[in-house]
Order: C-alpha cells, then structure tokens, then sequence
C-alpha cells in the first residue's frame, strides 16, 4: 500500500468519523446515563429525554451528584426481566405510533438484549437501540480469496435498497446482529447461508479474527458497537448468491480496489471497521505504510465497556463517604463508650 500522506490522512479521518461519538460526543454534556437494576447500560440524549418525561411511571428521571445531567432509570420497581421488557416495550410502540424518531421507522420485530457485564436485563427492539445508547453486538464474515494474478481480493455485498438502514450501500460480504437466542458462531453461519448461500462444506473453514468496537452517532442515534469479525478463504469459482431478499448485489474486488469502495459515500460507515481491520491483519495495511497506524488500530477497538461508568463512580463516592465519615469519627474527641463506669481506655 502507498505511504502518501494522502492514504494516510484518508484512513485517519474514517476511523475518526466512524467513532465521532466516541471522540466528541461525551463533551457535548447533553447526554445522561440510562441506569437498569442500578448498571448504567446506555446514554439518552436530550432530544429523546424530552419524550420520556411524559412516562413518570416507567423512567425515573432525576439529579444525580456523579453524573452533571442527572441520570435516566427505568423504574426499579418493575421486578424481572419480562417486566422491564413488557413496559418498556409499551412506551416504544407509543413512540414508534407517533413518528417522532428516524431510527423507529425502522422497526423490525428483531430484539437485542441489553446487558450489564454478561447479565441479560431486558431485551429491546432493535430499531429502538440507538435511542438509548445501549450497546449493540454483531458478526461479520470477511469472504476473501487469493487471486493468482491479482493478490488478496475480497468480497463485497450491495445492500438491498428496501433495506431499513444504508439502503444500497456497499456492506462487508455477510453480516448481522446477534439477536435474542442466537449465538456468535450460529449468528454468523445462519446470517452465511440467508445473506450469500455458503454451503456448509464451505462455513466450515471460518476462522475466528477477534472482534472490533467502535462508537459512531448519526441521525438514527448513538451505535457502541462490537463487532465479532470472522474470516473465510474461497475458492475462486465461488461465487455468492443472496437468499432472503437483503443483498441485491455482490461483487469481488483487489484489495486495493477495496479500499477506495471503503473510502466512498457508497459504502456503509459502521462496516468500515471490519474492512480495515482485516487489511491490517493480512498485512495490506501496515505500521511501516502508515504514520498514524496506532492511533487506527485504536479506534478499532474503543473500550466500551469501560465508558459507562455510573455504577463505578457511585461506588467510589460512596467508598470516599464513608472514608470521609471515619475520618471525622477518629478526630471526634467526645467522651469514650465506658463499661461498669471505667473508661475502655484506661
């Protein structure tokens, strides 16, 4: 790959603009934690908190002394996770009725569960994620050949245009969202076969490569995504065939060629990541190629589970009360407990 300061500035400026949230979008300060069974598990913008206030029974709104906002809970009164999942759900219809937001026009029936650490709270439709900042998982397949005269050449798809979201954009060759009830691997090899037709002989070779994370906002919301990439080598009579309507096109490319479809309008910001990840890995996008490459590298993997951070921080003023409070309690000189009138010190 070429070393111009071209290629470099170009790589620099999509990894930052696929992670615009995560570096921008914590300092606006229009943002508060939205807490479930005392974890903050996402962030509610202004625009969308103006809604929920109209829903007292449902989220508790309030001040908080860590976070400068305040905070959003869904109420701590409703007892398990088919009871947060049922009241919540009311108010999104509600909303989606209403046409207030982008994002649920998009409603699909498909449900992400939100989790804290590896806990499941509530599962949430998935068009709503975005609304409330909650972290989002999928599996992408990186389907690549090597090509005798060409080099690493890797497959693309071509979203369908009756797509809810990037509507005919060019994609990785397979991906989709890890919904309620299916695994990484069993996502993956489902979302193969309906998405490019990979026969079973074939999905047998992928090969786990890690995953990605990133923190990208648009006009549907907020999108703290991690992505579980794998990789799959194909013979160079393969070629792919969609099965359920979502792709309308597919298309092999050098690796080269690959990079400037990234680069485009045309192709999907948030699949982006996965696509230069892989370049990285076989070794197409290196450290010698380009100045910038750790800071890329970085924002292919945004720490987000150390973002929200109100569970943390309200421990941490709780442990600095009570340090406070024993601290005052040892300088105290009032009178010493005593025991059949002598004093336990003397």
């Amino acid at each position: 790959m070429s070393s111009t300061e071209v290629k470099l500035s170009r790589l620099l400026i999509l990894a930052q603009k696929f992670n615009n949230f995560y570096l921008t979008g914590f300092h606006k300060g229009d943002i508060r934690p939205f807490v479930v069974e005392g974890q903050q598990v996402g962030l509610i913008k202004s625009d969308v908190l103006k809604q929920l206030v109209k829903y007292p029974e449902v989220f508790c709104i309030r001040d908080c002394e860590q976070t400068q906002q305040g905070l959003v809970e869904l109420n701590p009164a409703f007892r398990d996770y088919n009871e947060r999942t049922v009241q919540l759900e009311k108010v999104l219809r509600n909303l989606r009725t209403e046409g207030l937001f982008p994002a649920l026009q998009g409603w699909r029936d498909e449900y992400f569960e939100v989790k804290s650490e590896h806990r499941a709270l509530l599962k949430m439709e998935r068009a709503a994620t975005p609304l409330f900042g909650v972290r989002k998982y999928g599996v992408d397949i990186n389907g690549y050949v090597r090509h005798p005269t060409q080099g690493l050449c890797i497959w693309l798809q071509q979203r369908s245009n009756t797509k809810e979201t990037w509507p005919g954009k060019w994609d990785n060759m397979v991906g989709g969202g890890l919904s309620v009830g299916f695994g990484i691997k069993e996502t993956a090899i489902k979302e193969a076969a309906e998405e490019a037709s990979i026969p079973t002989d074939l999905v047998k070779n992928l090969v786990s490569a890690g995953c990605v994370s990133f923190y990208f906002e648009s006009r549907q919301g907020l999108f703290p995504n991690t992505e579980y990439v794998f990789d799959l080598e194909l013979p160079l009579d393969f070629v792919p065939h969609n099965a359920d309507g979502e792709v309308q096109a597919f298309e092999l490319l050098p690796a080269k060629e690959c990079v400037e479809r990234v680069f485009t309008p045309d192709f999907k910001t948030t699949s982006a990541p996965v696509v230069i990840d892989f370049l990285i890995r076989h070794g197409y996008i290196t450290a010698d190629d380009v100045v910038d490459f750790t800071q890329i590298v970085e924002l292919l993997h945004v720490p987000l589970q150390s973002l929200y951070t109100y569970k943390a921080r309200l421990e941490q003023a709780q442990k600095q009360k009570q340090q406070k409070f024993l601290a005052e309690d040892s300088n105290c000189n009032c009178a010493k407990p005593v025991e059949n009138g002598y004093n336990k010190e003397s």
